[in-house]
């Protein structure tokens, strides 16, 4: 059985450019780090990092401001 992944919810303060938040977060602990990525959560609500499994969501009714 595997275990359930971690999620994680944002909000539009959150998101970093064009929609996107970094993984690992600042909340993480050293020694499970992995590089850097760029998740994309503006276009779906959510994304996954493809290194660790979690999940970063958009807060429910969040609203994001076009640019």
């Amino acid at each position: 059985m595997s275990k359930p992944a971690n999620v994680i919810e944002v909000g539009a303060k959150d998101l970093q450019g064009p929609g996107v938040v970094s993984c690992p977060n600042t909340k993480t602990a050293l020694w499970s780090e992995h590089p850097r990525v760029f998740i994309d959560v503006a276009s779906t609500g959510e994304g996954k990092c493809s290194y660790c499994g979690t999940v970063y969501r958009l807060k429910t009714g969040e609203k994001l401001h076009a640019h």
